[in-house]
C-alpha cells in the first residue's frame, strides 16, 4: 500500500499535465506491468483505491503522497465509475467483465483538471510513474519496513505486480544505476516538486556507486 499512494497520486498527476488514459496504460505496459495503472485502477476498483491514497495522503508520510489530485478519483466514484465491478470506471466492461474500450464519458469528465497539456512522451510518462514507485520501495528499505532488497523486490513483484522481468525495484535499480536513477529523479523534482525527491538511501547508495544486490 505504501507504493501504492505515490503510484495513484502520480497517474492523477499526469492527468492534470494532459496526458490520454490510452496513453497513461501504455506507459505501464511498456515497462512490464500486467496490466496499465488504470486498468490496475479499475480492476481494484475506485472506491478501494482511492480510500488506500486518501489515507496514505493522511498518514504524516511526507511529501512522497502528494503531487496528484485524488479529488479526480473521488468525483468519478460519486458518479458511480467504480470500475470493473460496476462496468464502468476509465474503461467500460461488458457483463462478463470483459474491458471493451476507455470510457468516453470519463475521458470528457477528466478534461476540467488538465491544467496544462505538457504533450510528454511515453518515455517521460513511464519514468514518472515508475520513479514514484521505485522511490517508496527504497524508503521502505531506509524506514526498515522490508529487511532487505530481496524481500522487496519479491513483495513488489508478487504483491504489486511489478514488471516481473526487470526482477523488482531494486534489482532495476542495479540494472540502471543509482546514480544515474538519483539523477533523473532530481531532475523531475526540479521540474515538477519535491514529491519526487529520493529518499537518501538511494542518494547514499548513488554517492558510493553502491548496488542493492551483490
Amino acid at each position: 500500500n505504501r507504493c501504492l499512494g505515490p503510484f495513484l497520486a502520480e497517474v492523477t498527476a499526469l492527468i492534470k499535465d494532459g496526458v490520454k488514459l490510452d496513453a497513461l496504460d501504455n506507459a505501464s505496459k511498456d515497462f512490464g506491468m500486467p496490466v496499465g495503472c488504470l486498468t490496475l485502477a479499475d480492476n481494484v476498483g475506485l472506491d478501494v483505491a482511492t480510500k488506500v491514497a486518501t489515507f496514505l495522503a493522511n498518514a504524516d508520510l511526507g511529501v512522497r503522497m502528494e503531487g496528484g489530485d485524488i479529488a479526480i478519483m473521488e468525483k468519478m466514484m460519486e458518479k458511480g465509475w467504480l470500475g470493473k465491478k460496476t462496468g464502468n470506471g476509465f474503461y467500460t466492461y461488458d457483463k462478463k467483465g470483459k474491458k471493451k474500450g476507455v470510457n468516453s464519458e470519463v475521458e470528457a469528465f477528466v478534461r476540467q483538471y488538465i491544467d496544462e497539456d505538457l504533450n510528454l512522451d511515453g518515455q517521460e510518462i513511464q519514468d514518472r510513474i515508475i520513479s514514484r514507485i521505485v522511490n517508496e520501495a527504497a524508503k521502505c528499505l531506509e524506514d526498515e519496513i522490508i529487511s532487505d532488497p530481496v524481500v522487496g523486490d519479491i513483495g513488489l513483484v508478487f504483491g504489486t505486480g511489478f514488471a516481473p522481468f526487470h526482477g523488482g525495484p531494486f534489482r532495476y535499480l542495479d540494472t540502471v544505476g543509482v546514480d544515474k536513477y538519483v539523477g533523473m529523479m532530481e531532475g523531475f523534482a526540479d521540474k515538477y516538486g519535491p514529491q519526487f525527491e529520493p529518499c537518501q538511501i538511494l542518494k547514499d547508495y548513488a554517492g558510493a556507486g553502491k548496488k542493492f544486490h551483490g
